[in-house]
């Protein structure tokens, strides 16, 4: 490029959709941002906001055609250095490394040829026999390979982002297991072309590094536009009219946004969120195409000018009620939105239900556990409420997954709406009472699927739930918890679902006609036990007798299956004839075997997600 050219193209900004954005293109990044550090919370949200927006329009009855005229969606701005055709990402590099992890994953589930290619096209290039990832980091291509060849990789021993792509394309698995089938179906098709062609970035190119790091420092530094959570803040504090009182309240706002953000990068909007919802969201977008958003809608996009539209609504009239918004109901809801977030990262036995919630990426869950809590409520009295409602949730999701119902943020959020309406402010009793009667009104139970496996989209939820079925075993028996351990699913020392029958039809031939038949039998949750990575690897494809003696080393779920394991346990026995589970030993393990095993399993998950604990929580 001439000088001339150099000065007169120094910066350019043009729109684009993923498809040109990614087509036929490659990019590198600068060293100093090489790290992907996204969380499932980002990618979860990320994941979130793109269905929520396609389902706005979509129609299973719409041709493939019509999605030219769905709803557009804007996901932010790129900042490249182009020096000579080679384009640097500046900024931007998470979105687009996790588009792409994205597209892997729906290149993976598109049947059709045509299709395949045009998401490929957008995931690598490939040029005299040599393929190269668009986004093209040397110390990655590995781990990228594995993913879109479905090759199994091992994180261990890799860079932050090696490990990070490994565990967000198994959230976005796990995200898209929980969908409803509308999307996951025929509607996946018209999903890939809405996100490639009515999704938007805006690509600012540069062309000399200078330029391109005074734009990123611009945006990210000087001239950051105000967040909604400034923009509340300002309106706020311009109705307060006594200039103490406006710095205090100001200074009561930063303390506790200053918090929030300790938590993660945009915890102060979700708190805010979570609290106008939970406490002010009367109203909510109507179920069919074409409503308009109301209450809960508009709070999660633009909250900032819903308060200011409702000023009557949340009776802010004089100057003293802003503050008292501010110091009051903002400091008590942010306070409790705090808390419970610390408890969904780590594990408190005081709130270990809200952990368990969080570990199904369960987010609506804050606003609902925020509903009941009002200001004045004792501490006490407070952390009941939450473990009520934490606990009805946790009851709600099993039994969601049991019967393979979506369990995602678009899905269950008018009925997590309606929740919080109904508890809103109301005594504990009052809501394990309400409560306790949705769950007998649902009647989503246990009993109605006897033939709960594993599928190929459910192993985390299953791994989830095992770890819960072990450690309330051994805990039960007397023993210290492992559930943390249980958990794990990466690194050596992570545990796996292991299937009690090896991946061999043909030793089962005399009770099964047909692999498929065979296969389906295999993958039922009595078949299943949660074990060490290395017990799999070493004995996993071996016949039930000899793995049976390597069972008694395990956990006491695995050990049951031994006769061994009801010796000289007196802690184990008492917890089987004060529960009345049917444990027995197994020395064989045939169809009848699965068969009884699948029933000890559905009446250890009935005890455990028992509408019954919603009495225990109100009494303790």
């Amino acid at each position: 490029m001439s000088k001339e050219n150099a000065v007169t193209r120094s910066i350019d900004g043009k729109g684009r959709t993923i498809r040109e954005l990614l087509s036929a293109k490659r990019y590198s990044i600068d060293y100093y941002q090489r790290e992907y550090k996204w969380e499932t919370k980002q990618i979860s949200e990320l994941i979130d906001d793109l269905t929520n927006k396609f389902l706005e329009s979509f129609d299973p009855r719409h041709e493939r055609s019509a999605v030219e005229k769905y709803g557009h969606y804007f996901l932010g701005s790129i900042i490249l250095s182009d020096k000579e055709g080679e384009k640097l990402i500046i900024d931007g590099q998470q979105r687009l490394t996790s588009l792409t992890l994205l597209l892997i994953y729906l290149h993976h589930h598109i049947a059709d040829a045509n299709d395949k290619r045009l998401i490929a096209d957008l995931i690598f290039s490939q040029k005299f026999g040599k393929k190269s990832f668009n986004i093209d980091v040397i110390d990655r291509k590995d781990c990228m390979e594995a993913l879109l060849n479905k090759k199994p990789f091992d994180g261990d021993d890799h860079s932050e982002s090696v490990t990070n792509i490994l565990n967000r394309y198994r959230d976005i698995e796990d995200q898209f297991s929980q969908l409803p089938e509308s999307l996951t179906g025929k509607g996946l098709l018209h999903f890939v072309d809405w996100l490639i062609e009515n999704v938007h970035l805006v690509e600012i190119t540069a062309y000399s590094d200078e330029d391109a790091y005074t734009i990123f420092e611009t945006m990210n530094d000087r001239g950051l536009s105000l967040t909604p959570t400034d923009m509340l803040k300002g309106y706020l504090l311009a109705k307060v009219t006594d200039s103490d009182a406006r710095n205090k309240a100001s200074n009561e706002w930063k303390k506790w946004v200053v918090k929030l953000q300790e938590l993660g990068k945009e915890e102060d909007a979700d708190c805010i969120k979570s609290w106008l919802r939970s406490q002010h969201a009367d109203s909510i977008r109507e179920r069919k195409g074409g409503a308009e958003p109301k209450d809960f809608d508009l709070i999660g996009t633009v909250f900032h000018r819903w308060v200011r539209d409702n000023e009557a609504k949340l009776k802010l009239e004089s100057s003293k009620d802003f503050v008292q918004f501010i110091e009051e109901e903002f400091t008590f809801y942010s306070r409790w939105y705090q808390r419970v977030r610390e408890a969904a990262e780590k594990f408190t036995p005081e709130l270990d239900v809200v952990f368990y919630n969080a570990k199904h990426n369960f987010t609506l869950q804050y606003p609902v556990l925020l509903a009941a809590l009002r200001i004045g409520d004792t501490e006490s009295e407070i952390v009941r409420k939450i473990r009520i409602a934490a606990t009805y949730l946790d009851i709600l999701l099993a039994r969601r997954i049991w019967n393979f119902q979506a369990i995602d943020y678009s899905t269950l959020q008018y009925a997590m709406f309606v929740v919080m309406r109904d508890i809103r402010q109301k005594s504990a009793g009052k809501i394990a009472e309400l409560l306790k009667k949705r769950l007998a009104d649902e009647k989503d139970d246990f009993s109605l699927n006897m033939g709960f496996r594993l599928h190929g989209r459910n192993g985390r939820q299953i791994h989830r739930m095992l770890a819960r079925m072990t450690d309330y075993v051994e805990t039960k028996s007397g023993m210290p918890s492992h559930y943390l351990d249980y958990i794990h699913r990466s690194g050596k020392k992570g545990f796996e679902v292991e299937h009690i029958w090896a991946n061999h039809p043909e030793w089962h031939k005399n009770e099964f006609g047909h692999a498929s038949e065979f296969d389906e039998y295999r993958n039922r949750f009595g078949g299943l036990l949660l074990l060490p990575k290395a017990f799999n690897a070493s004995y996993g494809d071996l016949p039930y007798e000899k793995k049976l003696k390597h069972y008694n080393g395990q956990n006491l779920l695995a050990r049951s299956l031994n006769e061994m394991a009801y010796d000289h346990n007196p802690g184990f026995k008492r917890f089987i004839k004060e529960s009345e589970l049917p444990f027995s030993a197994h020395s064989d393990f045939k169809k009848t075997d699965l068969d009884s095993r699948q029933k000890l399993y559905r009446k250890l998950a009935e005890q455990i997600w028992s509408p019954t604990r919603l009495d225990a929580e109100l009494k303790s």
